[in-house]
Protein backbone atom coordinates (compact mmCIF):
# COMPACT_ATOMS: atom_id res chain seq x y z
CA UNK A 1 0.00 0.00 0.00
CA UNK A 2 1.13 3.45 -0.88
CA UNK A 3 1.61 5.84 1.95
CA UNK A 4 -1.06 8.38 0.69
CA UNK A 5 -3.44 5.44 0.66
CA UNK A 6 -2.03 4.57 4.47
CA UNK A 7 -2.93 8.14 5.61
CA UNK A 8 -6.18 8.57 4.04
CA UNK A 9 -7.08 4.81 6.52
CA UNK A 10 -4.90 6.75 9.35
CA UNK A 11 -7.79 9.78 8.49
CA UNK A 12 -10.50 7.60 9.27
CA UNK A 13 -8.73 6.16 12.45
CA UNK A 14 -7.54 3.00 11.20
CA UNK A 15 -4.79 2.49 14.46
CA UNK A 16 -2.81 -0.42 12.27
CA UNK A 17 -2.57 2.22 9.03
CA UNK A 18 -1.52 4.51 11.74
CA UNK A 19 1.31 1.46 12.84
CA UNK A 20 2.49 1.10 9.24
CA UNK A 21 3.17 5.03 9.07
CA UNK A 22 5.03 5.20 11.82
CA UNK A 23 7.18 2.38 11.20
CA UNK A 24 7.54 3.56 7.48
CA UNK A 25 8.73 7.01 8.49
CA UNK A 26 9.92 6.76 12.07
CA UNK A 27 13.54 6.44 11.61
CA UNK A 28 13.29 9.57 8.94
CA UNK A 29 11.61 11.85 11.21
CA UNK A 30 14.01 10.90 14.59
CA UNK A 31 17.47 11.31 12.24
CA UNK A 32 16.07 15.01 10.95
CA UNK A 33 15.63 15.74 14.34
CA UNK A 34 18.74 14.76 15.61
CA UNK A 35 20.37 16.20 13.01
CA UNK A 36 18.46 19.65 14.06
CA UNK A 37 18.51 19.13 17.83
CA UNK A 38 21.39 17.31 18.57
CA UNK A 39 20.49 15.86 21.84
CA UNK A 40 18.58 12.45 22.10
CA UNK A 41 15.39 13.33 24.54
CA UNK A 42 15.01 16.10 22.36
CA UNK A 43 15.29 14.48 19.07
CA UNK A 44 12.57 11.66 20.43
CA UNK A 45 10.04 14.33 22.13
CA UNK A 46 9.58 15.90 18.34
CA UNK A 47 9.40 12.56 16.75
CA UNK A 48 6.67 11.38 19.16
CA UNK A 49 4.88 15.16 18.57
CA UNK A 50 5.24 14.53 14.59
CA UNK A 51 3.51 11.46 15.04
CA UNK A 52 0.68 13.01 17.11
CA UNK A 53 0.23 15.57 14.97
CA UNK A 54 0.19 13.62 11.68
CA UNK A 55 -2.59 11.67 13.29
CA UNK A 56 -4.11 14.59 14.59
CA UNK A 57 -4.37 16.15 11.16
CA UNK A 58 -4.19 13.21 8.42
CA UNK A 59 -7.38 14.08 7.05
CA UNK A 60 -6.45 17.91 6.58
CA UNK A 61 -3.68 16.77 4.12
CA UNK A 62 -4.43 18.01 0.45
CA UNK A 63 -2.38 15.43 -1.62
CA UNK A 64 0.10 18.66 -3.38
CA UNK A 65 3.12 17.29 -2.08
CA UNK A 66 4.07 13.30 -0.74
CA UNK A 67 3.03 11.90 2.19
CA UNK A 68 6.91 11.83 2.70
CA UNK A 69 7.40 16.08 2.17
CA UNK A 70 4.51 16.59 4.51
CA UNK A 71 6.11 14.85 7.28
CA UNK A 72 9.26 16.48 6.50
CA UNK A 73 7.71 19.54 6.34
CA UNK A 74 6.02 19.01 10.34
CA UNK A 75 9.50 17.73 11.45
CA UNK A 76 11.07 20.54 10.24
CA UNK A 77 8.89 23.13 12.03
CA UNK A 78 8.67 21.02 14.85
CA UNK A 79 12.39 20.74 15.47
CA UNK A 80 12.29 24.47 14.89
CA UNK A 81 9.95 25.26 17.47
CA UNK A 82 12.18 22.91 19.98
CA UNK A 83 15.23 24.87 19.28
CA UNK A 84 13.55 28.15 19.63
CA UNK A 85 11.97 27.22 23.07
CA UNK A 86 15.05 25.44 23.99
CA UNK A 87 16.54 28.68 23.12
CA UNK A 88 14.22 30.48 26.07
CA UNK A 89 14.95 28.61 28.48
CA UNK A 90 18.58 28.75 28.04
CA UNK A 91 18.59 32.42 27.94
CA UNK A 92 16.03 32.18 30.86
CA UNK A 93 18.38 29.53 33.23
CA UNK A 94 21.35 32.34 32.48
CA UNK A 95 19.59 35.29 33.81
CA UNK A 96 18.28 33.11 36.66
CA UNK A 97 21.40 31.50 37.42
CA UNK A 98 24.86 32.68 35.58
CA UNK A 99 27.54 30.98 37.89
CA UNK A 100 27.49 27.60 40.35
CA UNK A 101 27.21 28.92 43.33
CA UNK A 102 30.00 26.72 44.89
CA UNK A 103 33.17 26.79 41.66
CA UNK A 104 31.89 30.32 40.68
CA UNK A 105 32.37 28.61 37.31
CA UNK A 106 29.39 28.33 34.75
CA UNK A 107 26.50 26.00 34.88
CA UNK A 108 25.06 25.93 31.86
CA UNK A 109 27.97 25.21 29.32
CA UNK A 110 26.58 23.42 26.10
CA UNK A 111 26.76 19.53 25.92
CA UNK A 112 29.05 17.59 23.86
CA UNK A 113 27.11 16.19 20.89
CA UNK A 114 27.18 12.91 19.01
CA UNK A 115 25.60 11.75 15.84
CA UNK A 116 24.67 8.50 16.37
CA UNK A 117 24.85 7.73 12.57
CA UNK A 118 28.56 8.75 12.69
CA UNK A 119 31.71 6.42 13.09
CA UNK A 120 33.85 6.96 16.41
CA UNK A 121 36.78 8.16 13.86
CA UNK A 122 34.62 10.68 12.67
CA UNK A 123 32.99 11.78 15.68
CA UNK A 124 35.06 15.22 16.38
CA UNK A 125 34.76 16.21 12.80
CA UNK A 126 31.25 15.31 12.71
CA UNK A 127 30.80 17.47 16.07
CA UNK A 128 32.51 20.49 14.85
CA UNK A 129 30.78 20.32 11.79
CA UNK A 130 27.46 20.05 13.61
CA UNK A 131 28.08 23.01 15.96
CA UNK A 132 28.91 24.99 13.01
CA UNK A 133 25.93 23.66 10.84
CA UNK A 134 24.11 25.18 14.56
CA UNK A 135 25.77 29.05 13.93
CA UNK A 136 23.79 29.12 10.31
CA UNK A 137 21.09 31.32 10.04
CA UNK A 138 17.79 28.99 10.32
CA UNK A 139 16.44 28.70 7.15
CA UNK A 140 20.35 28.11 5.97
CA UNK A 141 20.47 25.26 8.36
CA UNK A 142 17.06 23.88 7.30
CA UNK A 143 18.28 23.24 3.30
CA UNK A 144 21.62 22.10 4.13
CA UNK A 145 20.33 19.29 6.92
CA UNK A 146 17.59 18.62 4.48
CA UNK A 147 20.02 18.20 1.67
CA UNK A 148 23.19 17.26 2.82
CA UNK A 149 22.43 14.94 5.87
CA UNK A 150 18.91 13.74 4.70
CA UNK A 151 19.75 13.60 0.90
CA UNK A 152 16.88 15.06 -0.17
CA UNK A 153 16.25 16.67 -3.53
CA UNK A 154 16.26 20.41 -4.27
CA UNK A 155 12.16 20.11 -5.32
CA UNK A 156 11.71 17.95 -2.15
CA UNK A 157 13.45 20.43 -0.05
CA UNK A 158 11.31 23.61 -1.68
CA UNK A 159 8.08 21.80 -0.93
CA UNK A 160 8.93 21.34 2.43
CA UNK A 161 10.30 25.11 3.04
CA UNK A 162 7.52 26.39 1.24
CA UNK A 163 10.09 28.58 -1.58
CA UNK A 164 10.99 27.86 -5.18
CA UNK A 165 14.06 25.77 -6.45
CA UNK A 166 16.30 28.76 -7.14
CA UNK A 167 15.67 29.64 -3.35
CA UNK A 168 16.85 26.96 -2.33
CA UNK A 169 20.10 26.59 -4.18
CA UNK A 170 21.02 29.93 -3.67
CA UNK A 171 20.39 29.15 0.32
CA UNK A 172 22.40 25.69 0.12
CA UNK A 173 25.27 27.92 -1.61
CA UNK A 174 25.17 30.38 1.20
CA UNK A 175 24.97 27.54 4.18
CA UNK A 176 27.94 25.95 2.67
CA UNK A 177 30.00 29.53 2.20
CA UNK A 178 29.11 30.27 5.97
CA UNK A 179 30.27 27.02 6.64
CA UNK A 180 33.38 27.20 4.80
CA UNK A 181 34.34 30.49 7.25
CA UNK A 182 32.87 29.38 10.31
CA UNK A 183 35.28 25.87 9.95
CA UNK A 184 37.97 27.76 8.50
CA UNK A 185 37.85 30.65 11.27
CA UNK A 186 37.90 27.34 14.12
CA UNK A 187 40.96 25.40 12.12
CA UNK A 188 43.12 28.91 12.03
CA UNK A 189 42.24 29.60 15.19
CA UNK A 190 43.52 25.90 16.77
CA UNK A 191 46.12 25.66 14.52
CA UNK A 192 48.49 26.42 17.37
CA UNK A 193 47.50 24.52 19.47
Amino acid sequence: MQPEEILILVAKGDKSAFGQLYALFKDKVYNTSISYLQQENDAEEVTQDVFVEVYHNAGSYKGGASVSTWIYKITVNKCLDRIRYNNRQKRFSFITSIFNKDTGSLQHDKPHFEHPGVGAENRERAAMLFNAIRQLPENQQSAFILKQVEGLSQREISQIMDMGEKAVESLLQRAKANLRKILSDYYNSNEGL
